[in-house]
């Protein structure tokens, strides 16, 4: 049997508890269906302990009987074993993403297996309240099409363009009209029965990328939102880097730096320039330069140029494994390797360069991912360890 921490031994029982149901809950999660017996050799904890600690886990809906195999049961004589397993159903975690021209929603359960998806496409020139407004009716879309209880919601990812704050207020967002100083993390909060936390959606992005995407197992990690405002989120020895005030990675502004022109303009085919976050004239430009129009191979050629450096300036000051390119689900991928060969002259070290595996699902998994740690924590951190389903 696993001993006691130190300090607990005749003292808070309450607090052993929670370690044990916390140990016991870890064994299951992996998808394992255990017998008493194995969860004793897997958790090192007692017959007795672990009998306890079942019924306690079963009384609150985190572990369940598992249903015997048929061809087992079949060939042994008497009773067989009864099995457990994690409860995965017993709640949800959600992952959002309100982007400029659609709302993307993610559902999974407690192991964050995604169960269910939806997508509403939003008019770019659309308010901020009605943006709201349809964020919020793309979620209760998603749980009425599940047939899953508001209820069963854990936590909620939420990603977005801009800067936003600890708090999930966006302190400022050229992209979306009226979203500067919306307080969204509030505002969501007061319509999902669960914590919110809100994130920039290049943050979001990379976080989603190193959990199942192109950089899984790297901890220095790049990731570039291409686009005619380009963003990058980063993470430095597997964390997050947001910076003091949330701004960090915000490189669709180096332009300004020397008064270049804006990218909206290198990639115009016509001398007026393209409308900003437009990505449908977008892809058109690089689909006709796939098709050999010089013109626009000329413009696509200028925003690529921005682009390395852009990221150039990113890699010499963080030495990322690896940087992802993603943003645009049309055209990008002609960019993949020649962005390797030119951050090759430039780069003291040259890491990998990927396109994004998750494409337009890689903000909403980001966030999901965020929902899903904050449920983790609820259920083995040892402060909420035995009380996860209160």
């Amino acid at each position: 049997m696993a001993g006691p921490p130190s300090g607990a031994a005749g003292g808070d029982t309450s607090l052993l508890r929670r370690i044990n149901s916390a140990v016991t809950l870890r064994a299951l999660r992996g998808g394992a269906h255990l017998t008493v017996t194995e969860l004793m050799d897997a958790t090192g904890l007692s017959r007795p302990t672990v009998e306890g600690v079942v019924d306690g886990l079963l009384h609150d809906g985190l572990v369940v009987e598992a249903e015997a195999d048929a061809d087992t049961a079949g060939r042994r004589r008497g009773r067989p074993a009864r099995r457990f397993r994690f409860h995965a159903e017993a709640g949800h975690v959600l992952g959002l993403d309100i982007g400029m021209h659609e709302v993307r929603c993610v559902l999974a359960d407690l192991t964050g297996t995604v169960v269910a998806r939806h997508t509403r496409a939003v008019p770019g020139g659309l308010g901020a309240e009605e943006r709201l407004d349809r964020a919020r009716g793309t979620v209760n879309d998603l749980l009425r099409r599940a047939k899953i209880p508001r209820e069963h919601l854990w936590a909620a990812g939420v990603g977005t363009p801009g800067i936003v704050d600890r708090q999930g207020v966006v302190t400022y967002s050229a992209a979306v009209p009226g979203w500067t100083g919306m307080d969204l993390g509030g505002r969501l909060t007061r319509s999902l029965p669960c914590p919110v936390f809100v994130e920039n959606d290049a943050n979001l992005a990379v976080i989603g990328e190193r959990w199942q995407g192109v950089a899984v197992g790297s901890d220095d990690v790049v990731l570039i939102l291409a686009g005619l405002s380009p963003g990058a989120g980063s993470l430095i020895d597997g964390r997050v880097h947001r910076g003091f005030g949330g701004a960090a990675g915000e490189i669709g502004a180096l332009h300004l730096l020397g008064r270049q022109a804006p990218p909206e303009s290198l990639l115009s085919t016509t001398g007026t320039p393209l409308v900003p976050l437009d990505e449908d004239a977008v892809a058109d430009v690089f689909r006709l330069a796939r098709a050999g129009d010089p013109v626009a191979r000329e413009a696509v050629d200028r925003f690529f140029q921005r682009l390395v450096h852009d990221i150039t300036a990113l890699v010499l000051t963080l030495d990322p494994e690896i940087v992802v390119v993603g943003g645009w689900a049309t055209g990008i991928d002609d960019v993949i390797e020649p962005l390797r060969t030119e951050l090759a002259k430039f780069c003291l070290r040259l890491p990998r360069v990927e396109l994004s595996a998750l494409g337009t699902d890689a903000i909403a998994l980001g966030a999901l991912r965020v929902a899903v740690d904050h449920a983790e924590q609820r259920l083995f951190s040892v402060e909420h360890a035995g009380a996860a389903h209160a």
